[in-house]
């Protein structure tokens, strides 16, 4: 496997030449944290490290926050002028009466020569786009691929044969999600109601058969069991908490607008995962068109399946796969905060290591992170941070350093230009160092609207 030619870095101290930053890729089996305000150049940072597993072989997955991840789909083989007139009007100044042809030609040759400086060239963007393929989902929205969140229960897993507890892990976070649209307690432990869900579902899907919402619907009125645990089942949940339950799905079912949730492509880890015709697969998970509470429902139950697909695997201390979370504030608080998405941030955190899974996560926001979960990552990308909390709080979760006092750190930090971080790797004994990522083969638009998203798809979604 080929190392991660992620760019350049030099000594902190000094004015020392520039090296090649050549990243094996087992550094990345402990997992990964990148830090920086907005326009530190932190998620071009990540689109080169992702295009640098693609080009090693390493299958990626990718939940893109803002959109800009996206960006994945715009490498542009050729570099020709032709490949950037759909994207002018978005970088068009106000009073540029120039014609589209002559500022795609700008762009094409600002791009062309950029990246000659890093000694990439044409063949070296072609021969990246003919080695991976990239996909973009959608959860709720038809601008990229549709996914259907609740497969776990709707689409029976073959898990229900091979892995009953993952396959439960992952019907448990659907149905959490169910229950938090129609505002009941999703707690698998402590809602009755998710107890109840969870027994029907269970019992059609180990008969080898579906537990879609309408199933569920008639089991509710009609319930197909006596006894929840040593209670029988009026006792557990009352006749009219049942009829109130199946109203309350019964009216989710029928809004329009919940229909997208349940179609399109299965939530299949696995299958996102597996090599095709010789291609790196990068998948996209995009929740940037939905709004807050959207985007803790879906990527809890995402993350719940990621975890379980972990937890599948056999044994490897070689990089299988990465995860990359971009923007990750919000997602993983520190105590007593727990949203749906904390507690498997945490346990891949924890246990995706020993899969050979790496995690790669980012924030432009440092101050609202549960510092003991990135504890243990072994490589550390740290850009420009604004304010003197931001700085303390990363230097703080970073740790001791044998080469470097922490306010020297606090200091280069303070200092760091457009698209310079600190690096800190675990596993290499070279100290804390500077280095400024590679320019990316992709062409960084930023964030994607939906109508451009499309765009993007046709011009390179392969």
């Amino acid at each position: 496997m080929r190392a991660l030619e992620a760019g350049a870095v030099r000594a902190l101290r000094g004015d020392g030449a520039s090296e090649p930053l050549l990243l094996p890729p087992h550094h990345l089996t402990t997992h990964g944290v990148v830090v920086g305000m907005t326009g530190s150049g932190k998620s071009g940072l990540l689109v080169v490290m992702v295009e640098e597993a693609l080009r090693s072989g390493v299958p990626v997955l990718v939940i893109d926050v803002k959109g800009d991840l996206a960006n994945l789909l715009l490498n542009f083989p050729s570099l020709s002028a032709d490949e950037f007139l759909p994207w002018v009007n978005g970088v068009r100044g106000p009073g540029d009466e120039r014609p589209t042809d002559a500022i795609a030609a700008e762009l094409a040759e600002a791009r062309r020569s950029g990246l000659a400086r890093w000694g990439i060239g044409e063949s070296d963007v072609a021969d990246y786009a003919e080695r991976c393929r990239v996909r973009v989902l959608t959860p709720g929205s038809t601008a990229g691929e549709p996914l259907h969140v609740l497969s776990a229960v709707e689409r029976r897993s073959p898990r229900w044969e091979t892995d009953v507890e993952a396959a439960r892990a992952s019907s448990s976070a659907a149905i959490s999600l169910v229950l938090r649209l129609v505002g009941q307690d999703p707690d698998p432990a402590r809602s009755r109601a998710h107890v109840l869900l969870s027994l029907l579902s269970e019992r059609r899907l180990l008969a080898g058969g579906t537990a879609d919402l309408g199933a569920l619907l008639d089991d509710l009125a009609n319930p197909p069991l006596d006894v929840v645990g040593r209670l029988p089942l009026d006792q557990f949940v009352s006749a009219k908490d049942r009829r109130e339950l199946a109203a309350a799905l019964n009216t989710l079912l029928a809004a329009p607008t919940f229909g997208s949730w349940r179609e399109g492509s299965t939530l299949d880890v696995d299958a996102w995962m597996a090599p095709g015709a010789g291609k790196a697969p990068a998948t996209i998970i995009s929740v940037a068109h939905l709004d807050d509470d959207e985007r803790l429902l879906v990527l809890g139950v995402v993350l719940e399946e990621v975890l379980s697909w972990v937890r599948s695997l056999p044994g490897s201390r070689r990089l299988r796969a990465l995860v990359v979370f971009d923007e990750v504030y919000g997602f993983l608080p520190p105590h007593p905060a727990n949203p749906p998405t904390k507690q498997p941030i945490v346990s891949l955190m924890k246990q995706a290591r020993a899969f050979g899974v790496g995690v790669l996560i980012a924030t432009q926001n440092p101050m609202d992170l549960d510092y003991r979960a990135l504890g243990n990552a072994g490589l550390w990308a740290i850009g420009k941070l604004q304010t003197d909390a931001d700085r303390e709080r990363v230097v703080e979760g970073l740790g001791a350093a044998s080469d470097i006092s922490r306010s020297e750190l606090t200091r280069t930090i303070a200092r760091l230009a457009k698209r310079w971080f600190v690096l800190r790797d675990a596993h290499s004994d070279a100290g804390t160092l500077l280095f400024q990522p590679r320019w990316a083969m992709s062409y960084l638009r930023g964030p994607l609207t939906r109508s451009e998203l499309r765009l993007a798809r046709g011009a390179g979604e392969r």
